[in-house]
């Protein structure tokens, strides 16, 4: 059976896996254990299942750099320098490696050779502000958030003023059209769908630190709700299983609620806050999360959505 073994350090942090609902016992292995994998961050961010290497790769966004961690070999090191202050990543349809850049202030993607190319950086001919995060949907399109985070210093990024004026939620079409979907949503972060794409789920990780969701039909999305609210601190990345559950970063871990926004299950992580995770490896069963200055896994007993 599982057993939540808390380990307490003197800021009460604790590790281990906390059962809500009885039945999220399923989403685990009985055997299921919370390894960190590396540490020495200065803010760990954005994992990403790079499959045809067989790597996690994550930004280190102080550092102005991504890591990676090679699952064949169980080592790792630095992915890219000077990587225009990564945050979020993503796969997109190709295969390609799409990043959310604070210092490009752009949607950039990587081919396998590591070529860079911007996809967007403007909308209505003013700069993008510091796209945060970002997901494919199966029609190829790229759906990301632009809050400010890294234009309000230069320790994420270049400082700099907001041409826009406001935070956004935006989807690039396949002809690199940049749509604006909402700017309804105070500090736009972490993006994911459902496993039928037809809920977008956002969260805010400014005044009401909630998870967003919002119907979707092809062009737009609509009816705004409150999905859940994740305690402590505030969401940042998400990623969706394919059960539909929602897995928040928050500030003691990664809290995972069901379809229809209950709490169901924690992984409580010794760190100050969490920011974001991914699903990957072989069978694309094991988590990876990063929290503060660390990178952790932990094997499950559910799938990860492919988006």
């Amino acid at each position: 059976s599982l057993m939540v073994k808390i380990v307490r350090n003197e800021n009460d942090l604790k590790i281990g896996i906390e059962i809500i609902d009885e039945k999220s016992k399923e989403l685990f292995n009985h055997d299921s254990k919370i390894k960190k994998i590396f540490e020495g961050c200065l803010w760990a961010e954005g994992p990403v299942y790079l499959e045809d290497k067989n790597l996690i790769v994550w930004s280190d966004i102080p550092f102005n750099r991504m890591l990676y961690y090679d699952i064949s070999k169980g080592n790792t090191g630095v992915y890219i320098n000077n990587s225009e202050y990564s945050n979020g990543n993503s796969i997109d349809l190709e295969g390609n490696h799409i990043t959310a850049e604070h210092g490009g202030r752009a949607i950039s993607k990587r081919d396998k050779n590591g070529n860079r190319t911007v996809i967007a950086d403007n909308f209505d001919g003013k700069k993008l502000n510091s796209p945060n995060d970002l997901v494919c949907k199966s029609d190829g399109s790229i759906w990301f958030t632009d809050p400010q985070y890294g234009i309000k210093s230069n320790y994420e990024g270049y400082k700099s003023e907001s041409e826009l004026g406001f935070n956004g939620v935006y989807k690039i079409d396949k002809q690199n059209n940049v749509i604006l979907l909402t700017k309804e949503i105070d500090g736009p972060n972490g993006i994911a769908f459902s496993p039928d794409e037809k809920i977008l789920y956002v969260t805010d990780t400014e005044t009401t630190g909630n998870i967003f969701s919002f119907k979707v039909d092809n062009e737009n999305i609509y009816e705004k709700k409150v999905f859940a609210k994740p305690r402590p601190g505030k969401p940042d990345g998400i990623k969706i299983d394919e059960l539909g559950n929602v897995f928040s970063s928050a500030w003691d871990g990664v809290q995972i609620f069901s379809p229809s926004g209950d709490l169901i299950a924690k992984i409580l992580l010794p760190e100050q806050r969490t920011a974001n995770l991914c699903f990957g490896g072989k069978y694309f069963n094991e988590l990876f999360i990063t929290s503060d200055k660390s990178l952790y896994t932990i094997d499950m007993n559910v799938r990860g959505n492919r988006n």
